[in-house]
């Protein structure tokens, strides 16, 4: 049975794609909070195939050196809203250590013990908003975009030692997880009503159009996609869902000015 790392384990996204794989797969979940490690270890309390710990991807990764790891998601990610104009460096930096630093901390670990026993995957979850950016939330675009081509050049230099270890990206749309609402509402400080306090109605609104009508409730279509990159022998380098939210971003890519 293989064995799978998830990080950042404790999303809805991330649990219907546990519950869909976790008769095949030996899982480790893990999360980021004492409260989430009780929730996901009272939800999975019966469950043979999985084992719940913590895990901060940005410290101490001990606990990882001793697990032989076949597939490796990395889920966890954090994201600080607000203005490019007057930000905290130091929120904009937070977003990078934990989505890009610890993202590839833990990927270095685990690959380079892949490439020794010659095979494995690597699931990086990135975003749509790594095509599209958007207003004030800048840093978490610009981190997921690094994540995509980071995860593309490992790929390209993977494949030059051992083609049989799969690099794969994951971009996600607009789901109604409770992600990006805490995304758009934490900016809303003096700092951001510094510049922006005249228009304040109407940067809320066009969040809540979205939060009312662009958010998928239904998760198939992603979790579709990440069951698949891990069950394909062969999987695509990038799967992005929903799909019409697919085919605006490559459209915005082309078209962009």
């Amino acid at each position: 049975m293989q064995k799978i790392l998830y990080t950042g384990a404790c999303s809805g996204i991330a649990a219907r794609v546990i519950e869909k794989i976790k008769n095949d797969y030996f899982i480790y979940v893990t999360v980021h909070t004492e409260n989430e490690l009780k929730r996901v270890k009272e939800k999975y309390k019966n469950e043979k195939n999985i084992k719940c710990f913590k895990l901060d991807i940005t410290d101490d990764l001990e606990q990882i050196k001793k697990l032989d790891i076949d597939i490796l998601i990395n889920n966890a990610a954090i994201s600080n809203g607000g203005s490019i104009i007057n930000m905290e460096l130091e929120k904009l930096e937070e977003v990078f250590i934990t989505n890009v630093f610890g993202t590839f901390k833990l990927t270095q670990m685990i690959i380079q013990k892949m490439l020794k026993k010659g095979s494995g995957k690597i699931i990086n979850m990135s975003s749509i908003a790594s095509l599209v950016p958007m207003s004030f939330i800048g840093p978490y675009s610009a981190s997921k975009a690094s994540i995509t081509n980071l995860s593309i050049s490992l790929k390209k230099e993977v494949k030059l030692i051992n083609d049989k270890i799969k690099i794969v990206v994951i971009e996600p749309g607009f789901y109604k997880t409770g992600f990006n609402q805490y995304m758009f509402l934490n900016k809303y400080n003096a700092d951001f009503r510094e510049y922006f306090d005249d228009v304040i109605d109407k940067i809320r609104s066009k969040e809540v159009f979205i939060e009312n009508y662009i958010e998928l409730k239904n998760y198939k279509s992603i979790v579709n996609k990440i069951v698949k990159a891990i069950k394909e022998n062969n999987p695509k380098t990038i799967y992005r869902a929903p799909f019409i939210e697919g085919i605006v971003a490559k459209l915005y890519v082309i078209f962009k000015k």
